[in-house]
């Protein structure tokens, strides 16, 4: 008996069902997600009684939750009662803060003052004044109280405000450094101007914002965790991506375009799986600057600054007296002569690019605290490539000491800079210094002129 045949009519038709099955398969999936998401929303209550909120009068119907978190310079302040006025000035509804400073109010739609009772404050701590805010139905009403002195204008000499901006330009571009190193590393080994490099440095901040805010483990065992995810990405993308392409022999201006149009891909996925919007840390919020002398730093830039200083150090030393850096070092002088002195140059680059992932998503998290407000931004590597960029180009293309120093002398640029001009301006700072070290000198500060080999 003759098998049956299979007409391509058939396999059509076949194709059709199978993909109207999937179809509505995602759409089921996607009306249940919704329909999960939304249980929670559909019956807004006032607080359950274990809230802090315990209302003076009775709920009215139309109630919207207002709440806010009770931070002073780091410190969660509990047990502090808050409550709020209406214009005439009666209380209509009062709260206690709970064990995490967080409290929560229930009242009609309106304007309202919000106020804390002096009397529960803790000793020592003060409250700047009360909040007058619109409640709204619909919206995220968050009541935000200041803590400690009123800040009034006070006459600061040029010289202090000069000192107080070179130190911040300092941590800036230590920073900026810590991310950039790996991309001068990457270039000096392999040739290849990785345009992608910058959303490494948004993955690592990304993948720590995930374990500290849904995972409950605090900031610094969350970095140490995002530099083993950024150390993986690394790896990963040299072995699907650029490995294969060194293998073909492609050329690099095919290998930078395509750098450009994973650094796109990759830009967007962030956006569409994390947020458009910026997300906060759950720890280092709230910073207050400390004092010594003219110098003013919050502790979490102290940190930063000592952060990136003890991890630059230690790059050096790994290049410096490491075995693995001296083959770094002559892969990135000469790759051919290093293959022919016995150097695996594949296992190098491999080791480069796992160094270089690990150092963007640590420079990531720095970012993002000291520069961002302790936020992370789905493009915030985009905004800062273009000053990596400027630093490794001033310092010297594929040098990773030029890159430190091109690096630290781009983040004293920019922020000097403020002095001059607008600070939402300053980033311009970065593209005229890449402009101008391009004309005068394209080899950098410590690059030669040109390279043999």
């Amino acid at each position: 008996m003759a098998p049956p045949v299979v007409t391509r009519q058939t396999l059509a038709t076949l194709s059709r069902l199978l993909a109207f099955a999937l179809l509505t398969f995602f759409a089921l999936l996607s009306l249940a997600g919704t329909a999960s998401a939304q249980e929670p929303t559909t019956s807004p209550a006032p607080p359950t009684p274990t809230s802090p909120a315990t209302p003076t009068a009775p709920v009215p119907d139309n109630a919207v939750p207002v709440s806010g978190n009770l931070n002073n310079g780091g410190t969660r302040l509990a047990g502090v009662t808050v409550r709020a006025l209406d214009s005439s000035g009666t209380e209509v509804a009062t709260g206690e803060s709970a064990s995490n400073g967080r409290w929560e109010l229930a009242v009609a739609p309106g304007t309202y003052t919000f106020e804390i009772v002096a009397d529960t404050l803790p000793d020592g701590v003060s409250v700047q004044a009360a909040v007058e805010r619109e409640v709204v139905a619909g919206r995220a009403n968050t009541v935000i109280f200041s803590f400690g002195e009123v800040r009034t204008a006070s006459n600061v000499s040029f010289g202090e405000k000069l000192i107080r901006t070179t130190v911040d330009g300092l941590r800036f571009g230590l920073v900026i450094a810590i991310a950039g190193v790996g991309l001068s590393l990457i270039y000096g080994t392999t040739g290849l101007t990785n345009f992608a490099h910058g959303e490494m440095v948004t993955l690592g901040a990304v993948a720590a914002w995930v374990i500290n805010t849904s995972f409950g483990v605090p900031l610094i065992p969350a970095t140490i965790l995002a530099i083993l995810v950024g150390i993986g990405i690394g790896l990963l993308t040299n072995g699907i991506v650029w490995k294969p392409l060194r293998k073909r022999k492609t050329g690099l201006i095919a290998q930078l375009v395509v750098s450009i149009g994973l650094a796109i891909s990759l830009r967007y996925l962030i956006l569409i799986f994390f947020s458009d919007r910026a997300e906060p840390f759950d720890d280092y919020q709230g910073q207050v600057e400390k004092n010594w002398g003219p110098i003013a730093l919050t502790d979490a830039n102290a940190i930063v600054m000592i952060v990136s200083l003890v991890v630059l150090v230690g790059v050096a030393l790994l290049l410096q007296k490491t075995r693995i850096g001296k083959a770094m070092r002559a892969v990135s002088d000469n790759r051919d002569l290093a293959a022919s002195s016995g150097i695996n140059v594949e296992r190098v680059i491999m080791f480069v690019w796992g160094l270089g992932g690990g150092l963007a998503a640590l420079g990531g998290v720095l970012f993002g605290i000291s520069e961002l407000g302790g936020r992370v931004q789905w493009e915030m590597g985009f905004k800062l490539l273009l000053l990596m960029f400027a630093g490794i180009t001033l310092g010297g293309l594929g040098t990773a000491y030029g890159a430190l120093l091109g690096c630290v002398i781009v983040g004293l640029l920019v922020q000097l800079s403020t002095l001059i001009i607008n600070p939402d301006l300053k980033y311009i700072g970065g593209l005229l210094v890449l402009i101008v070290i391009l004309v005068v000198r394209p080899q950098g500060i410590l690059g030669s002129r040109q390279r043999i080999g």
